[in-house]
């Protein structure tokens, strides 16, 4: 069993944003939410600990994820407190920190957490899926058991979604995290397959875990969320999830 992470949880209300795989939107919904949440009336703080494929410029690296976190929130916390450990390389995070010569530093997503400020819910987004290794030791699923916070994780309705999305679940179930639902994401609303009609059905039945939203395939230009993909999740209360018989173990 990996050693706890030395990273205060989070006791504020928030979800911390996970997916099945990597490239499947979950900086989009991640970003929607915070977004939604801001409309609302709400203090959001926004937290990528770690981000791999980051562009180069003269100021260093930027996390183009981290920077439509903070566009969405309208957060005017620093780069380096929003995701303040980047990587060049688009590699899981061990495998880019290792390439770079720079561990992950720990102490500096601790840090970003305490100089937020006042915030009323957390966003936090990981990086690739629920078991996409951060070092030698430790995956994004101990980043969630250690932040103390319920997952989101974020699909996509393609053929092959269900076990992956149930694998997903349970891999985070087993660690004793609470899984507040499934975000289906990219749903092609006007096409959809059969597989991608039976999909959200049989992932609720059973993986015993809600579908959260279902989110339309529209195109995207950031930092604004299209209206059908905030529509989809603007509906959602987050800061109220999970409530009692919604949520997985935990």
């Amino acid at each position: 069993m990996a050693t706890p992470l030395p990273i205060p949880r989070i006791t504020t209300p928030g979800l911390f944003i996970t997916a099945t795989d990597t490239e499947v939107g979950k900086t989009y919904v991640a970003a929607a939410i915070a977004a939604s949440l801001r409309q609302s009336g709400r203090r959001v703080g926004v937290l990528k600990p770690v981000a791999t494929g980051c562009v180069k410029s003269r100021e260093g690296l930027i996390s183009e994820d981290a920077e439509l976190l903070a566009a969405a929130s309208d957060t005017d916390q620093p780069l380096d407190l929003i995701c303040p450990n980047r990587y060049l390389e688009p590699l899981a995070p061990s495998v880019a920190s290792r390439r770079a010569g720079r561990p992950v530093d720990y102490a500096a997503i601790a840090r970003s957490i305490a100089l937020a400020g006042i915030v009323d819910v957390w966003i936090v987004e990981g990086a690739g899926g629920v078991l996409t290794p951060l070092d030698e030791e430790h995956t994004i699923r101990d980043l969630i058991a250690a932040l103390g916070l319920p997952a989101v994780v974020v699909a996509t309705p393609k053929l092959g979604t269900i076990n992956h999305t149930l694998m997903s679940v349970e891999a985070l179930r087993n660690a004793g995290i609470t899984v507040a639902g499934v975000v289906m994401n990219r749903y092609p609303t006007d096409t959809p397959t059969v597989a991608e009609e039976t999909a959200v059905a049989e992932i609720e039945r059973l993986g015993r875990v809600p579908v959260l939203a279902i989110v339309p395939d529209e195109p995207w230009t950031p930092p604004d969320p299209p209206p059908g993909v905030l529509s989809a999740l603007g509906r959602i209360d987050w800061p109220r999830i999970p409530s009692p018989g919604i949520a997985g173990r935990g």
